[in-house]
């Protein structure tokens, strides 16, 4: 009786262990296929699904990861402003080694590679890596800090696998967009979005700027990786993001690109087109004092004697309503399409003027000319906040300085009450590193907007930060 009670349990237990055994072995994953068999998965999806694969192999072997080493000079408070530390180790700059890493497209199959000018600015060395995990030495063929483009080239016997480019022109709001890239290091990271907008411009980032927006996730690393569309073709090079906001990224048009890209392949620089005008917006209350029905084009505010657009006829008053019969949308738009035109071609403007329209034939000239650089207002001129400032001295730069040099001040202006001084070097706008004029004047444009302007000064072995509010 005993041995059969015993028996009994012992089959209870076996019973219940394989139960549990088998309920353990379902508790953490189920295994099979999912309640919607494959086959019953929309064609379509699996197609885009399939598109998108096919689409990154195809195209990864192109997209390159690059990685620079520049000369940083050292920015330390504390060695700054202590007399006992610059007396220990010297009055002498200190400098640090910078490395970065970005991204890039191979074009050609002779190696030459499209990348952002912030990529390799003042890179004393650039490592290219291939897909295949190759590494080659880069050499900077020519830069362009107006559109932030630059190439730069790898020597091989092979050839090189190259993206191919798309007519960004026909992109319409709401196409896809897939950005390939390395952010954070992360080697060639794909990301898929659409594009949010086209001809974004006035963004304070460039000089000259129609970028393509989307939402495809870019990210530090990302600047100068392609952006593609669904066809696997280079619509845009990635270049800047909101860090404030997510999902908004910016890209150069390809199209915008082709044109510097080759001047920069030929002669490692670009010539632009001058026109020889200043120009201002027409505001809704403009357009009704000089008769048009609606606010469009731009208004001259003064046509430079001697000019492209002076020798055609155009005067000020003038609204530059259409050039090449390409109709203007704002004077940024303007400035970008007189770049884009090589100097000496003959090209029409129409312009409104006592209440009609009329076509006037021009020739551009050189904006290296020396028309136009007379043109250019004079380096050490006062600006909006009381100062004058000019690109530092070869000295100055020899020292391993950078960014520009007060020159003059208006001691009633704002920079002069904030206590600017002449001698003084402004090395950022903003929490941006400026390095010449140009960038300067481009901080500065962005800081107009915005209302105020935090300017980071290096004076003697100090630095120091300046608040200004901009009247």
């Amino acid at each position: 009786m005993l041995m059969r009670r015993l028996s009994l349990i012992a089959l209870i237990i076996l019973a219940t262990a394989t139960a549990c055994k088998k309920k353990d072995d379902t508790l953490f994953y189920e295994t099979g296929r999912a309640d919607v068999p494959v086959k019953d998965v929309p064609k379509d999806i699996l197609a885009t699904q399939q598109a998108f694969t096919e689409l990154v192999k195809n195209v990864t072997p192109a997209v390159v990861n690059i990685s620079t080493i520049s000369k940083k000079k050292v920015e330390n408070p504390f060695f700054e402003f202590s007399p006992f530390f610059n007396d220990f180790f010297g009055n002498r700059p200190r400098y640090r080694r910078d490395t970065s890493l970005g991204s890039g497209f191979i074009i050609n199959r002779q190696g030459y590679i499209v990348t952002n000018d912030h990529v390799v600015r003042d890179a004393e060395s650039i490592k290219v890596k291939l897909s295949n995990e190759n590494v080659y030495d880069g050499k900077v063929v020519g830069r362009d800090p107006k559109t932030d483009i630059a190439v730069i080239k790898i020597d091989a016997r092979e050839d090189f696998p190259a993206a191919v480019l798309a007519d960004s022109d026909k992109l319409q709001v709401g196409q896809w967009a897939i950005a390939i890239g390395n952010p954070f290091g992360l080697d060639r990271t794909v990301t898929v979005g659409v594009v949010s907008a086209t001809g974004r411009s006035n963004m304070g980032i460039e000089t000259y700027e129609d970028f393509i927006q989307t939402d495809a996730s870019i990210n530090p690393g990302n600047s100068g990786g392609p952006l593609l569309n669904v066809h696997g073709e280079v619509i845009g090079i990635n270049t800047a993001i909101v860090a404030a906001g997510q999902g908004i990224g910016f890209a150069i048009p390809i199209n915008m690109a082709k044109q510097v890209v080759s001047q920069l392949v030929a002669k490692g620089s670009v010539t632009r087109g001058w026109l020889g005008v200043t120009i201002q917006p027409v505001t809704e209350e403009l357009a009704r004092e000089f008769g048009l029905k609606k606010a469009r084009g731009v208004l001259v505010s003064d046509a430079i004697a001697g000019s492209p657009a002076a020798k055609a006829g155009v005067r000020q008053g003038d609204i530059i309503l259409a050039f090449n019969d390409k109709e203007i949308k704002d004077a940024g738009h303007l400035q970008r399409v007189v770049a884009e035109t090589a100097p000496g071609k003959q090209v029409s403007v129409t312009v409104f003027r006592d209440g009609k329209e009329a076509k006037l034939t021009l020739t551009t000239a050189s904006s290296d000319s020396p028309e136009a650089m007379q043109a250019r207002p004079p380096a050490g001129e006062v600006d909006s906040l009381g100062i004058a400032v000019e690109e530092l001295t070869p000295d100055l730069r020899r020292q391993g300085l950078s960014g520009v040099e007060v020159t003059d001040v208006d001691e009633a202006g704002v920079a002069g009450e904030a206590g600017i001084r002449p001698g003084d070097i402004i090395v950022g706008v903003n929490r941006k590193r400026v390095a010449s004029l140009a960038e300067y004047d481009r901080a500065m444009r962005d800081a107009a907007r915005r209302g105020v302007a935090v300017l980071l000064v290096r004076r003697g072995d100090a630095s120091i930060y300046f608040s200004l509010r901009l009247r």
